[in-house]
C-alpha cells in the first residue's frame, strides 16, 4: 500500500487534534473529488514499518485525540489487508484515542456479502473504527456547510452505537 500524505496536528478531518493518514488507491473516482491524485494505487510513498512507527509516535501527545484514515480509499480490498494490522497496533498502543475512517463505500456496501469492498478484513476494520464517514462524494449534493463531509448524502456514523443497536447511528457532534 502507498500513502499520499501524513498530517500531524490536523483539525479538519475529525473531532479534536488528529494525526491523519491519506492512503493511495480508489476505484470510486468521484466526480469533483478533492484529491484525485490519490486514485492511483502507486501515488505517494510505500507504507512501511517506519511509516507505522512514525504515526504511532505522532499519536503519543495527550492533546492528540486520535487517528483519521482517508484517501484514496481505506476500504479498497488491497488497502484493507495493509491497514488492519496497523489499526490493531494503534488501538493496542492508544486504547483511549479514537479512530475515524472516511470511505466512499457505504456501511451497507461494506457489510453486504459479495460486494466489491467486502473482504475477510472488513468486519475487523469496522470493529476498530469509532467513527465512519461513509458514502461517495456526489458533486450535485456538494455542501460546504457540512461538518466532516463534502456532500449531503454522506454520513458521519458513530460506530460504537451502530454496533450496539445494529442500525446506523449518526454521530452527535458538538458545535
Amino acid at each position: 500500500m502507498n500513502y499520499g500524505e501524513i498530517k500531524n496536528y490536523d483539525i479538519a478531518n475529525g473531532l479534536g487534534v488528529r494525526v491523519t493518514l491519506f492512503v493511495s488507491g480508489c476505484t470510486n473516482r468521484c466526480e469533483g473529488c478533492f484529491q484525485p491524485q490519490t486514485w492511483d494505487f502507486k501515488f505517494g510513498k510505500p507504507f512501511t514499518d517506519e511509516t507505522e512507527k512514525e504515526i504511532i509516535e505522532m499519536l503519543a501527545p495527550d492533546y492528540i485525540n486520535g487517528l483519521t484514515v482517508l484517501g484514496g480509499e481505506p476500504f479498497e480490498p488491497a488497502n484493507q489487508r495493509e491497514l488492519l494490522p496497523f489499526l490493531k497496533k494503534v488501538r493496542a498502543a492508544y486504547p483511549d484515542k479514537d479512530i475515524w475512517i472516511f470511505s466512499g463505500f457505504t456501511l451497507d456496501e461494506l457489510t453486504t456479502e459479495g460486494s466489491y469492498c467486502r473482504t475477510e478484513y472488513t468486519d475487523e476494520m469496522l470493529s476498530l473504527a469509532d467513527v465512519l464517514v461513509d458514502g461517495r462524494f456526489v458533486l450535485e449534493k456538494k455542501d460546504i456547510s457540512l461538518q466532516f463531509r463534502g456532500s449531503s448524502n454522506q454520513r458521519v456514523l458513530d460506530m460504537r452505537k451502530t454496533r450496539e443497536t445494529g442500525e446506523p447511528v449518526l454521530l452527535e457532534m458538538r458545535r
